[in-house]
């Protein structure tokens, strides 16, 4: 599994950020990069690709790519950056996918972590995920093609990523930089594994509701103290989860943005502030 690291790699403070299903580590680039900053540099900001992602090598099944196994190599991670230098304070930044990643590692006890996860940041999810935004994703993950170039792919996959709001035309193409690698015959591809979108395409409406149940009681363990981030369009994170989640468990602080839907994408001056606030003052 590769990761992207910033900031003094003897820091105490350790800062995860991880990415939503079909993204990968370098979407945290500015976040990164700003936490950095605010800190005067004594802070390690880690952004792993998840398996199958970005520079991750892909797993031999399909049927692997479901969170257990995610938070899983998580705890492989958290344990090898522990030893490199010890973890004093661990905080979670997770974006859908890796908000879900970051909740059953904060609400399940007995995980081998260093440490007990301080401060959550749930980026526009939580432990009831709204039905039609997953039958979309089993629309388009894992099913993509060939792309003349990277403003072509760029393109294609803004059309597939309104929710993320009014990003800046410089903005989305260094962010999509990261999203495809080179075919040998010329042109790019999408980064991820196809295989990702098969446990999601496998999901049923009766399975995501007993999942959620397991979620919520999850939800409800969390020790960390949490900040829940909702794009005010999401259909994705819907508006009485993020309520209900202010309301029981870590009784999570809520902000959300307007104009944004699923997900924001942490990289203007005014999100980054809010989460430097909570993580860093």
């Amino acid at each position: 599994m590769a990761y992207w690291a910033w900031g003094d790699p003897r820091a105490a403070h350790v800062v995860v950020c991880a990415h939503g299903l079909t993204r990968q580590g370098r979407d945290f680039d500015r976040l990164a990069r700003a936490l950095v900053d605010c800190a005067a540099g004594h802070l390690r900001v880690v952004c792993p690709d998840v398996a199958g992602r970005g520079q991750s090598e892909w797993l031999p099944s399909g049927a692997m790519y479901q969170i257990p196994q995610y938070a899983s190599d998580m705890l492989a991670l958290l344990a090898q950056l522990h030893t490199a230098a010890p973890i004093a304070q661990l905080d979670w930044v997770g974006t859908s996918m890796g908000g879900l990643i970051g909740m059953v590692l904060a609400g399940q006890a007995g995980l081998p972590l260093p440490l007990p996860l301080r401060r959550l940041v749930l980026n526009d999810v939580g432990p009831s995920i709204g039905w039609g935004a997953v039958q979309k994703m089993q629309q388009y993950a894992g099913r993509y093609g060939r792309y003349a170039d990277l403003s072509e792919a760029a393109a294609a996959m803004r059309a597939l990523s309104l929710g993320f709001g009014p990003v800046p035309a410089d903005v989305w193409l260094e962010m999509s930089s990261h999203m495809v690698r080179h075919l040998p015959e010329g042109g790019v591809t999408l980064h991820y594994d196809p295989a990702i979108g098969e446990p999601v395409r496998a999901l049923t409406a009766e399975m995501a509701q007993a999942g959620e149940a397991v979620l919520w009681s999850v939800y409800d363990q969390i020790q960390a103290q949490v900040l829940v981030i909702r794009g005010q369009d999401s259909d994705l994170f819907l508006p009485e989860t993020a309520q209900a989640m202010t309301e029981r468990g870590p009784r999570a602080q809520l902000v959300e943005w307007a104009g944004i839907g699923h997900a924001p994408t942490l990289t203007t001056p005014e999100q980054i502030d809010v989460l430097a606030e909570f993580l860093l003052k």
